[in-house]
């Protein structure tokens, strides 16, 4: 008789060294998002198995959700298709297919024993999800009334889609999941007919979007936490007391950067650890962009822009870069730029990741920050 494993998988923290650097440069200086993993921790209780997915444009804090999760539970199995030649299906089989056999041994007694762990697969067991899905019936099978396994992936939205059968799930991810036995996903925003997850098992999306109230909460505290001891530095500066000045300036500073952030992390990250290095005159007053943010901005344009704009995406472009934050319809750009509907809105889908959508009579479109439309529009100038 098969004895099951222990409560938590063996070797459960030796994730592979690149995702060992993201996971810890993740999770550091996380603010807490506690609305987020209640939201986990009921669907894990109310189901037996299934799929929780969290959506958000970039920057709003999906990684380091899923790093932080990460950190506070060590048998969760851990997956990140955003690092160089991680997005690819065969890749992801592999090397999660491993991960299990190393986490649970006596599931893959029979195949931990071989020299190389390249050698501990199936030859085919990358073509499709059928060693996968074997693997995690055996451990469902052997997992105790309380124990579950949870297979933690960031970026979905990086999978490289071309390398797949257009019919199949991404990275193969099963259709259908046994007791016991969770994904938790991250992605930018995408139509969800074109998610290219076809699913029959328990499952929910949590849009980050949807909370605005609590991601403001969750922005305030993460401004606080880091500008509390650059605070304490400054006030000692030149050797002598400035606590009674600039405690009134960092109030004023954390309600105008709460507000030009429009909650988004990856702005705050840059600007805060600008500040924190003397990069601004001044460390209240923000008046450029650092390299940071601007390497980060120049990823998204480089996305948008593809094999080559459009006549007719360029001028989409400079519509939505000069439109004011509550956006705009296809309808509305149509009018302007006087091209076919149809086109401007495979293109809009084309760009969902880098948008905010306000839903309402007609669906409206902006890009997810200010600061980077501001950004977008000087290169769009100089084209």
């Amino acid at each position: 008789m098969n004895t099951p494993p222990s409560q938590t998988p063996t070797n459960s923290a030796s994730y592979p060294t690149q995702f060992q650097q993201v996971i810890l440069e993740k999770s550091q200086n996380f603010s807490d998002r506690p609305f987020v993993f209640t939201a986990i921790s009921d669907f894990l209780h109310r189901h037996k198995r299934g799929y929780f997915t969290i959506v958000g444009v970039p920057g709003s804090g999906k990684s380091a959700i899923l790093a932080k999760y990460v950190t506070e539970n060590y048998h969760v199995i851990y997956y990140n298709a955003q690092i160089v030649g991680k997005n690819r299906a065969e890749e992801f089989l592999k090397n999660i297919c491993i991960q299990l056999i190393h986490s649970y041994p006596d599931v893959g007694a029979q195949y931990s024993s071989a020299p190389t762990d390249v050698d501990v697969l199936p030859d085919n067991a990358t073509e499709g999800s059928w060693f996968l899905s074997l693997l995690l019936q055996k451990i469902s099978d052997r997992l105790e009334p309380a124990q579950r396994l949870i297979i933690a992936i960031d970026a979905l939205d990086a999978i490289d889609r071309t390398v797949q059968p257009p019919a199949t799930n991404l990275f193969y991810l099963p259709r259908y999941l046994p007791d016991g036995v969770y994904f938790i996903l991250t992605r930018r925003p995408f139509k969800r007919e074109k998610s290219g997850l076809l699913i029959e098992a328990p499952s929910q999306i949590l849009d980050l979007s949807e909370y605005p109230e609590q991601n403001r909460e969750d922005v305030q505290a993460y401004i606080r936490e880091f500008l509390t001891p650059l605070t304490e530095f400054l006030s000692r500066a030149g050797g002598r007391d400035n606590s009674h000045l600039l405690e009134g300036e960092r109030s004023k500073f954390i309600a105008r950067l709460t507000t030009e952030s429009e909650n988004n992390f990856m702005y705050l990250h840059h600007i805060l650890n600008a500040i924190a290095k003397g990069f601004y005159s001044e460390p209240y007053q923000i008046d450029r962009i650092p390299p940071g943010l601007e390497a980060y901005y120049q990823q998204h344009w480089q996305k948008i822009q593809g094999e080559g704009l459009s006549d007719v995406a360029l001028q989409m472009l400079r519509v939505l870069t000069a439109a004011e934050t509550e956006g705009m319809s296809a309808k509305a750009i149509t009018q302007i730029i006087h091209e076919d509907e149809y086109d401007v809105a495979e293109i809009l889908e084309n760009w969902l990741e880098f948008l905010q959508q306000r839903v309402g009579k007609e669906t409206c479109y902006s890009f997810y920050h200010s600061n980077f439309r501001l950004w977008l529009a000087k290169q769009i100038s100089n084209l």
